[in-house]
């Protein structure tokens, strides 16, 4: 499908100012990443705890990280998510033991600061199921409900599945709800409305990494990306010419670099779906970069007439259509991920979000004219040589023999 029709765009007479551009940005990303002293990792590189809790009726993030801070060491992040009642609060844990039990002093300080506990009772918001039939299976014989051991595991999981189903998400906030579940009866409604109580939020998922394990995912993830960028080069230097290959890794590069500024601006973590993005830029980019490469070296052998860079410019206009129509759906479903996706693909979908653009430019108007670059100079350094070539005259003959010598 073609959008665009015999274009005759100047792209490379407008590169300057993407290029300026680019190295505006490039300039201050690294200026942010020096100042912050790196990356803001995730803990799936430094290591921590991870716990995604949902309110009934969220608190003040600023209370939530003073009721953390007096019990738990080390940097305390509460991050609200938009449009819910949610919190992502995440710890660092300076080694492997601190991480067995920050679990439980986090939910410990959530109850004591913003749940109204009732006496002797049991919270249902944050019960398993196997804690919720231990905790109901004496008081039902006791108050004369008697099921089997099946029919008592049948009805917790019932309870609890309720609660988990959207759109209660971990919560439930009146017991008189479990009415319609099945197989609680009123005898059994009565028994839990004795022993339990809903509290104010739930504990949606917990995630913990290890300091060191997190040290060691951040190498491998750098080593993943270097390597990834080294291969491109091999193949492109054999698949073309060494020229094409270095200037398709610049550009990705100056990709990469831009993107990872970006996240130090904007004080977004770099975790695991981060890197996969990256990666996926990594791999997009390249491609996209080597579908001009690739017209260019046609127009080459065809021996279109004109200059390099009026054949450079040829070839990005003949493949303008794709290139829109590549980058536009991609860059429509990450932008739909980004706004739809969710918190746990936040990350991620910002990453394809900015890569996708600063790729799709970084293909046009910074590997393009990076190889124009590499061939006037080349060009250049080919004249000089044959500038260099003078006639002269072996002794002894009595006229001039053409001969070719190189002055040095």
């Amino acid at each position: 499908m073609e959008i665009f029709k015999k274009t005759d765009f100047d792209f490379l007479g407008r590169k300057w100012p993407f290029i300026l551009l680019s190295l505006v940005l490039t300039v201050v990303g690294l200026v942010s990443l020096w100042i912050k002293g790196g990356p803001k990792y995730g803990i799936d590189f430094t290591g921590g705890a991870l716990m995604d809790v949902n309110f009934i009726k969220r608190p003040p993030a600023e209370a939530i990280r003073a009721a953390l801070r007096h019990k738990i060491a080390g940097e305390i992040e509460v991050q609200e998510i938009r449009n819910t009642q949610e919190v992502l609060i995440s710890t660092g844990a300076r080694d492997d033991n601190a991480l067995q039990v920050v679990r439980g002093d986090m939910i410990s300080t959530l109850n004591s600061a913003f749940n109204t506990q009732e006496a002797g009772k049991f919270d249902i918001n944050l019960a398993s199921q196997s804690a919720l039939a231990d905790r109901l299976r004496e008081p039902l014989t006791r108050g004369g409900v008697l099921l089997s051991e099946d029919q008592l595991q049948a009805v917790t999981k019932a309870i609890t599945a309720f609660r988990d189903t959207p759109p209660r998400s971990g919560l439930i906030s009146n017991l008189d709800d479990l009415s319609g579940v099945p197989g609680v009866t009123q005898q059994v409604l009565k028994v839990v409305k004795q022993e339990c109580f809903p509290g104010n939020f739930a504990i949606r998922s917990v995630e913990t990494v290890g300091p060191r394990i997190g040290a060691d995912l951040r190498q491998q993830a750098i080593n993943v990306v270097l390597i990834a960028l080294g291969a491109m080069l091999v193949y492109i230097g054999f698949r073309f010419e060494w020229k094409y290959g270095v200037a398709a890794v610049i550009a990705v590069f100056h990709d990469t670099i831009i993107t990872i500024g970006l996240f130090s601006l904007l004080s977004k973590q770099i975790d695991l779906t981060v890197i996969a993005a990256l990666l996926t830029l990594v791999g997009y980019s390249m491609n996209d970069t080597i579908v001009t490469f690739d017209r260019i070296r046609e127009n080459l052998k065809l021996h279109v007439r004109g200059s390099f860079s009026s054949i450079v410019n040829l070839s990005i206009n003949q493949t303008l259509s794709r290139t829109v129509l590549t980058s536009g759906l991609t860059f429509l479903t990450a932008l739909s991920l980004f706004l739809f996706g969710g918190q746990v693909l936040n990350g991620f979908s910002l990453a394809l979000v900015i890569g996708i653009i600063i790729g799709t430019y970084s293909s046009i108007f910074i590997a393009s004219p990076i190889l124009v670059f590499w061939h006037n100079v080349a060009a250049g350094k080919a004249g000089q040589t044959r500038a260099a070539t003078v006639e002269v005259r072996p002794a002894g003959t009595g006229k001039g023999v053409k001969t070719a010598k190189t002055v040095k």
